[in-house]
């Protein structure tokens, strides 16, 4: 093992000390050696060539400490809301009494305590994103969350919400994992809400692992706002399919600070389908890094990915996506497209599509675009009596939702489109 040797390392050996024996020990110690081995990832790393964590989290900040004063939080859809606040679940801010039949939930630390070998499993993850160092970590410092599992055969009828929250008045670092169990058969729809509740430059390192049994299917939405310019919040998507299952996932990416979304999907039964899109809307000095890699390991499975990035100020966009098809992978259908916009002279998009395919009977493809409006539709608006910013919001408002498009929940399609608008209202009155 390798010493962990910044100051940075050090003081998170110190977070390892202090969360060691709060449950799941094994799997904690055996995270926090893929971790010291590895190290903050820096710009050397090639998966994190385009976002220098190592430097923003130069100082961590102090472990969160759970807070237990009264919060209103207000709701932006007809959801069952399950609430992790300052690193800790909090059943009284969380539709604990509405739970349908052939759901269960309980707190990650519960979880943790008793030790279920399935459960211990499954939150281990060691088949997909073993190779990432801030997966590692946050594996072996998860200090709470919310642990779902959904019976076989059962169909929610209404979107279950996973909030993690921020709102301490002083910069905290919170490191929470949530998961999703769904039984063969079973029908979700999640929202993911990732936010921050205060002022202070908070550090969150989340993951949500969903694990699909044959013939379940989730449909995902996940919303990260807020932050201030120096936070930093790396939040990690881990999902198994088994055959028959899907997954289709929509994510919106605002606010500020340093922001990385990374996907890590395996397609580990026939038939698999996998759908993972997203948009970013970045002004100020957002930096906004969505990473996937979508791994196909049985044949027959299909994947699209489609990412719009809007980039206004001195926000940076980042797309790297791999797909890797195995040599039994036969049949695989997959594709994945990102496109930018750049809005200002000093907004940056790093694109790196991949396609890493060790089997010859598959149709796979990619493609990436950056540019700005077009000038003769922009010409075309203005000819027409619309002042120039409202025929950019127009023109920007239909390219970033047809990443909004694969949503089937139209209320929650809705929700996002608005989130879309508000942001352009917001540049149209500067």
């Amino acid at each position: 093992m390798i010493t962990l040797a910044s100051e940075a390392e050090a003081a998170l050996s110190s977070f390892y000390e202090e969360m060691r024996d709060k449950g799941a020990s094994r799997l904690r110690a055996a995270a926090w050696a893929a971790f010291s081995e590895l190290g903050l990832p820096n710009r050397r790393v090639e998966s994190w060539h385009y976002t220098d964590l190592k430097s923003a989290m130069s100082r961590p900040a102090p472990l969160a400490t759970a807070s237990h004063g009264a919060l209103q939080l207000p709701r932006a859809h007809d959801s069952l809301r399950f609430v992790t606040l300052d690193g800790v679940f909090r059943p009284d801010l969380s539709d604990m009494a509405r739970l349908p039949e052939g759901v269960a939930i309980q707190s990650l630390r519960d979880a943790l305590a008793q030790g279920a070998a399935h459960l211990m499993s499954a939150l281990a993850s060691a088949d997909i994103g073993a190779q990432d160092p801030i997966l590692a970590l946050n594996a072996a410092l998860m200090q709470d969350g919310v642990v779902v599992q959904i019976a076989p055969g059962v169909r929610i009828d209404r979107a279950i919400e996973l909030a993690t929250l921020v709102s301490a008045d002083a910069p905290q670092s919170t490191y929470t994992r949530a998961l999703v169990v769904l039984g063969e058969g079973a029908h979700a729809t999640l929202i993911e809400t990732i936010g921050d509740l205060s002022g202070a430059a908070a550090q969150e390192n989340g993951a949500l692992v969903l694990r699909l049994a044959p013939h379940a299917r989730v449909d995902l939405m996940t919303h990260l706002s807020g932050g201030v310019d120096q936070s930093v919040r790396v939040a990690s998507l881990l999902v198994h399919l088994d055959e028959n299952s899907a997954v289709n996932s929509v994510a919106l990416v605002e606010g500020e600070g340093l922001n990385r979304r990374q996907i890590f999907a395996r397609l580990d039964g026939e038939n698999a389908r996998a759908v993972f899109n997203g948009a970013a809307l970045g002004r100020g000095r957002l930096h906004a890094d969505t990473t996937l890699v979508v791994d196909h390991v049985k044949p027959f499975g299909q994947s699209r990915e489609c990412f719009r990035n809007i980039l206004d100020d001195q926000s940076v966009g980042v797309f790297q996506g791999k797909i890797v098809v195995r040599p039994d992978a036969q049949k695989t259908d997959g594709v994945m497209q990102s496109k930018a916009v750049l809005l200002s002279e000093h907004a940056t998009m790093n694109n790196k599509p991949e396609l890493e395919i060790f089997a010859d009977d598959v149709q796979c493809a990619h493609g990436a675009t950056c540019g700005r409006l077009d000038k003769d539709q922009l010409f075309y608006l203005c000819a027409r009596g619309l002042p120039r910013r409202e025929a950019e919001a127009l023109l920007i408002e239909g390219f970033a939702n047809e990443a909004m498009e694969a949503l089937e929940d139209e209320q929650l399609k809705a929700f996002l489109c608005e989130r879309v608008r508000a942001w352009l209202s917001r540049r149209i009155s500067r």
